[in-house]
């Protein structure tokens, strides 16, 4: 897949396969019976569509000359009951075929879902989440007609136009013979066009992907937008992405209908040919009746191979959104357990960091030669320039990426000789920017335990300073907030973050710039129950706000990916050395301010 570029087509990874049909039936396979009873239903409603001609033929060969009024009335009322009986299996089949075919999209979405929420950091690192966004979605609901009517159709077409081809035979062998002579050339459109097609439809659903993706991006950036005043600039990106999804469309379309008018084009010469020799060949072994029946057979056998086409082209269509689809079902985790992984116990918080390096894919190496040892109970500060390697430190301990080399052991075991879940349910971990879900400010503090009582929820809350705020909202605890939390201040979402973090009681926690959104005075009442939230605890915290981290038991100061200093913060502003500059030069703008 492409890497994150809203503007840059997606190079499919996999040839076209097959295979993916051969995938797609493995969702169909649980409704087999069902649709094997469909399939009869429909072949049952194809034979008595296929009489009418026939009728028709007794008709005028048999009935209208002897003026039968009796067969007659029973050749039509045989055509009724045909009719009546294609009316039931009809409306059945498209009940069914809908349920199975919304059945199996359910799946293939709950399936994709599942997968995405196993792979690691990095692929979201690289991907807009636009592009993600529509495989879920879009695509996925690109394969409703195909599972719906499709396969049905198709069967019932092959059938109806054996059954056809049957009855024109059976009429006349030499006329039948003549009747075919424009399906070689049906085939040989058939083959010029259709590697043309899946180039037309996979280029659509490149367009389409960069067009959701910008979409995405734009909607997640209004703010910024219209602080920038980009709005213009911004509309004129949109044109030229909807433009190329336009392009493309219009070209996957004039292709696509290339099929159809030549089928059309080809039924028209075919029967005016027939017409022609058939009413040359009336009374020498043709009658009228014969000749009516086998023109409606033809147009008859027309029908059947348009929809074969029709399909033909959806199944090209599909398999454009179906190689996407199935390229991200493939898509690896690159954090994953290992062969002979074990739960790893409660531990204590013991954490060792030996000799380890580290880079993000494609990138120099962000940490080097990292080497400490943190006892359970300590609160670890770390500080430094941005980008120096801090963030990267934290999330190696929860294994949110894989180090290059070294070891990372909690208790004295390696983090990856244990499953990854085990692993992370001890981690607490606040982020600078603490997302908020849709739902109650109840359901986002209980997000981390799912059986707290709303008792330990607001006890957690009171233990953070939250309590205060949530009390003056008009619904309290049960106050709606939408995603993101965008009603709420960012020092509040911070709070209800800490609440979050707090509830779920783990055994190591990380503060990430957990403490920035947060004015001076509220911070100050939160101290109290920042001793909460560490006591016990092996913590590291992130902090560019030094008053915050004073009573570290240690501080690490982080510069291009090493630890250049450690120590108390009384012992590093001793040594006035990097820690010392920063804190001075902190201490001196606080002053000024």
């Amino acid at each position: 897949m492409a890497r994150n570029k809203f503007d840059v087509d997606e190079e499919l990874e996999t040839p076209f396969s097959y295979s993916h049909l051969k995938r797609l039936m493995q969702y169909i396979k649980p409704y087999k019976r069902k649709i094997l009873f469909t399939i009869f239903i429909m072949l049952l409603a194809s034979a008595a569509g296929l009489t009418g001609p026939y009728l028709i033929k007794h008709a005028i060969d048999s009935a209208i000359p002897k003026k039968d009024i009796g067969e007659l009335s029973l050749l039509a009322g045989i055509y009724v009951i045909a009719l009546f009986l294609i009316a039931v299996c009809m409306k059945y089949r498209i009940r069914m075929m809908s349920e199975i075919g919304q059945s199996v999209i359910q799946n293939i979405r709950k399936d994709l879902f599942t997968h995405i929420q196993s792979l690691s950091f990095s692929f979201y690192d690289n991907r807009p989440h636009g592009k993600i966004l529509v495989r879920i979605v879009n695509y996925v609901n690109s394969l409703s007609d195909l599972l719906s009517n499709g396969m049905i159709n198709l069967i019932t077409d092959i059938f109806s136009l054996i059954v056809i081809i049957g009855f024109m035979f059976a009429i006349n062998a030499k006329l039948a013979i003549l009747a075919m002579i424009g399906f070689p050339v049906l085939a040989a459109i058939i083959f010029l066009i259709k590697n043309a097609q899946r180039k037309a439809w996979q280029d659509l659903s490149n367009k389409q992907s960069n067009m959701n993706a910008y979409i995405h991006e734009s909607i997640n950036g209004i703010k910024v937008t219209q602080a920038f005043a980009r709005e213009d600039e911004n509309k004129k990106i949109f044109m030229e992405v909807s433009k190329g999804y336009k392009n493309s469309w219009m070209k996957a379309v004039r292709i696509q209908f290339l099929l159809w008018p030549s089928i059309e084009n080809i039924s028209v010469l075919t029967v005016s040919f027939i017409y022609i020799v058939g009413i040359s060949m009336i009374g020498q072994g043709v009658t009228v009746g014969a000749l009516v029946a086998f023109i409606g057979y033809i147009w008859m056998f027309w029908t059947p191979l348009s929809n074969i086409g029709n399909f033909y082209n959806a199944i090209i269509n599909a398999m454009a959104y179906l190689e996407r689809i199935f390229e991200m079902m493939d898509e690896k985790p690159t954090v994953i357990n290992n062969p002979n992984s074990r739960k790893l116990p409660l531990v204590d918080g013991k954490v060792e960091f030996e000799h380890v390096d580290f880079g993000y894919e494609g990138a120099d190496r962000v940490l080097k030669d990292i080497d400490f040892q943190v006892n359970p109970g300590e609160t670890i500060a770390l500080v430094g320039a941005t980008g120096s390697g801090k963030t990267s430190i934290v999330n190696l301990i929860s294994r949110f990426y894989d180090l290059n080399s070294g070891y990372i052991k909690i208790d004295g075991v390696d983090i990856q000789s244990v499953t990854i879940p085990s692993l992370r349910k001890q981690m607490g971990i606040m982020l600078q920017d603490p997302f908020i879900f849709s739902g109650s400010i109840m359901d986002n503090i209980r997000y981390g335990r799912l059986d707290a009582t709303d008792k330990e929820v607001m006890n957690a809350a009171k233990a953070v300073q939250a309590d205060s705020f949530i009390g003056r909202l008009k619904e309290g605890y049960q106050t709606e907030v939408n995603e993101r939390g965008t009603r709420l201040s960012a020092g509040q979402r911070q709070l209800i973050s800490f609440a979050r973090t707090l509830l779920a009681d783990p055994r190591i926690l990380i503060l990430d710039e957990a403490t920035s959104s947060i004015d001076t005075e509220t911070e100050i009442a939160l101290q109290k129950g920042l001793e909460s939230l560490l006591a016990g605890r092996t913590s590291f915290i992130i902090a560019h706000r030094l008053s915050t981290i004073q009573n570290a038991s240690r501080i690490f100061y982080i510069e291009k990916g090493r630890i250049i200093e450690e120590g108390t913060h009384e012992e590093l502003v001793k040594r006035k050395g990097a820690y010392w500059k920063l804190y001075k030069s902190q201490y001196a703008a606080h002053a000024a301010g």
